[in-house]
């Protein structure tokens, strides 16, 4: 009886933990292309019927990201209409194909290891599956776990989905270190105008069958995603939005205990309700700040290097790129942490001009230093910074503003027309990286890395003043608070 009365927490941390699964990968998702994208690449310059580009190679590497920009288009809807459960689990299988058709997309159709133009295509179709699935999980992933969880802990349990994304960006990093193991990664140069394997026999096994394993080592967290959301309960909105609230009820008990349930139901039975008013009712103003504060967080270019940091690192002369991107992917859940203690004491936007600073002068360091062997350790250092820096600012509290500065009335269309830009401006930088990154002035030099870093150092600076002057600091405001803020 006691249980009853006061809930049951383990419950309540069981079925979040479950949801955060689909943070992870989100994280792993995204990031798997960073070790097999040089891989990816040798085999498909192979191809006989077409050349394979850096402009190929970049529309390659980020065409998950049109997938994420749809998902988290059609979130909203999949979430009024299947409710947030099954669209997980929509999810989680979408996750799942993606997995095993980018590992193996011949099937049927082709024949293994012939690499053509159709099979590119066919390859990057499993890999917008599976950004969709991302998408939906962006969105879902934080609903969910927001509207199953009491409000006094809510801002904690919700911010382990942030924690669980750059989670799943570490996992694949290890994942893909192991998986290479002693194996080369082929070594592309450009050679009288044209990419060229350096390496092809050292780096054989890489290229044909090395990617396929990093891509299809997504399908054992995927599969074990879509099973386990089926036995989580859907969350208490949506259910007393569908009129099931004896369901909605008794999923409440076991979280909060009797007492507090009957309370939760009536304020929910309230807000399901709720009055909406035109996406501009509170100006332009509020549109624009949510809006820019997304194309800042890709703007920027962090998932540049996310994506592509074993080319990064190899393009730096270290020895074995897949171990700095190990260590950068350990100093970036450290800061992650950081940002998850330190946000409700310092505020979001010291927290926000202090990582745009901090990423400007990292991403200033390489831009100095890159290709300069005498100062490689600087460099380095100025990758770190640049990546540490966001994870303690852009990374987790922009998704903390987009959340609260939106009024009431408005969010969920605001939210989601923010949360689109996201993920455009996410495929600009990530498809224009590779061509940008080997622009050469002349034969041989690193135009390309040197205008690559500058070019985001300078929109990071850009970015700490937009912060400075445009947006509000909601630390301890109510939403009514912003409501009155944006009606001035």
């Amino acid at each position: 009886m006691e249980q009853s009365m006061k809930g049951n927490s383990g419950y309540l941390f069981s079925i979040v933990l479950v949801a955060v699964l689909g943070g992870l990968l989100f994280g792993y998702d995204t990031a798997v292309i960073s070790g097999a994208e040089k891989g990816l690449q040798a085999f498909f310059m192979g191809a006989s019927d077409f050349t394979y580009t850096d402009g190929w190679h970049g529309f390659t590497c980020a065409s998950a990201l049109i997938g994420c920009i749809i998902g988290s288009a059609i979130s909203g809807m999949l979430a009024t209409r299947l409710g947030r459960k099954r669209s997980l689990i929509l999810a989680g299988l979408f996750f799942f194909l993606s997995a095993l058709g980018s590992m193996y997309p011949e099937f049927i159709f082709f024949q293994q290891g012939q690499p053509s133009l159709s099979l590119l295509v066919v390859f990057n179709i499993y890999r917008i599956i599976g950004g969709i699935g991302v998408g939906l999980a962006s969105a879902i992933c934080p609903m969910y776990i927001g509207e199953v969880s009491p409000s006094h802990i809510r801002g904690m349990l919700v911010s382990w989905n942030q924690f669980a994304i750059i989670f799943g960006q570490l996992v694949v990093y290890f994942v893909n270190f192991l998986i290479l193991g002693s194996h080369a990664n082929p070594v592309i140069e450009m050679i009288n105008g044209v990419n060229a394997i350096v390496n092809p026999e050292a780096a054989s096994w890489t290229i044909a069958t090395g990617w396929r394993y990093m891509f299809g080592s997504e399908a054992l967290p995927a599969g074990l995603f879509a099973l386990l959301i089926c036995f989580v309960p859907e969350t208490p909105r949506y259910l007393v939005m569908i009129g099931q609230e004896s369901k909605a009820l008794y999923v409440l008990q076991r979280i909060n205990g009797v007492k507090a349930a009957a309370e939760i139901i009536e304020s929910i039975k309230s807000t399901v309700t709720e009055k909406t008013e035109k996406l501009f009712a509170y100006g332009f103003l509020c549109i624009f700040v949510g809006i820019m504060l997304s194309v800042f967080q890709q703007a920027i270019g962090i998932n540049a290097v996310l994506y592509y940091a074993p080319r990064i690192f190899g393009d730096m002369g270290m020895d074995n790129p897949m171990v700095q991107t190990v260590i950068m992917g350990i100093v970036n859940i450290s800061f992650t942490l950081i940002a998850v203690f330190t946000v409700e004491k310092l505020g979001r936007k010291p927290l926000l001009i202090i990582g745009s600073i901090g990423m400007g002068v990292g991403a200033i360091m390489v831009a100095i230093t890159f290709g300069n062997n005498d100062f490689r350790m600087i460099t380095m250092l100025g990758i770190m910074l640049y990546s540490a820096s966001f994870m303690m600012s852009w990374g987790p509290i922009c998704w903390v503003l987009i959340a609260e500065i939106f009024p009431n009335t408005i969010r969920g269309k605001a939210v989601a027309i923010a949360v689109a830009f996201q993920w455009i401006f996410n495929w600009i930088v990530s498809s224009t990286f590779v061509p940008m990154f080997n622009m050469h002035l002349v034969e041989g030099d690193h135009f390309g890395h040197w205008f690559t870093y500058g070019l985001y150092g300078a929109i990071c600076i850009l970015a700490a003043l937009f912060v400075w002057r445009m947006v509000p600091e909601t630390k301890g405001k109510t939403l009514e608070d912003m409501s009155r803020l944006w009606r001035k």
